[in-house]
């Protein structure tokens, strides 16, 4: 440890001012103009996914507060589940397409009922 201390402390110093070994020129040692030109393409590319990703959060973020609004709304108003989909407590489900059967226990969907509509037939 003491010799290692020894040499640290009698090492020459660098010269103040740096120079180049001979026969090197200064193109070989910079990067040159592709490298700023790689540099700058590597910049702006982090650039844009930065913007990106902070537009991305955002949207997400807002969504979640408009989800969690709609959901504070439906509580407030007296309706239960986030999209209105559960099933009534009679037992009676919903249709695939969302409209609820009528009180009689008919059918309410108009193709089902031999009713397609005009043209359709």
């Amino acid at each position: 440890m003491h010799s290692l201390l020894i040499a640290l402390a009698t090492a020459p110093a660098p010269t103040p001012t740096p120079s180049l070994r001979p026969g090197l020129s200064e193109d070989q040692v910079t990067p040159g103009f592709l490298g700023f030109l790689l540099t700058a393409f590597i910049v702006v590319l982090t650039a844009v996914l930065i913007v990106d990703m902070v537009r991305r959060i955002r949207r997400v973020r807002y969504r979640a507060q408009v989800e969690a609004e709609r959901t504070e709304a439906e509580e407030a108003a007296g309706t239960t589940g986030a999209s209105g989909t559960e099933f009534p407590a009679d037992g009676t489900a919903f249709p695939a397409d969302g409209t609820t059967f009528p009180a009689d226990g008919r059918v309410s969907r108009p193709e089902v009922n031999g009713d397609a509509g005009s043209g359709n037939r």
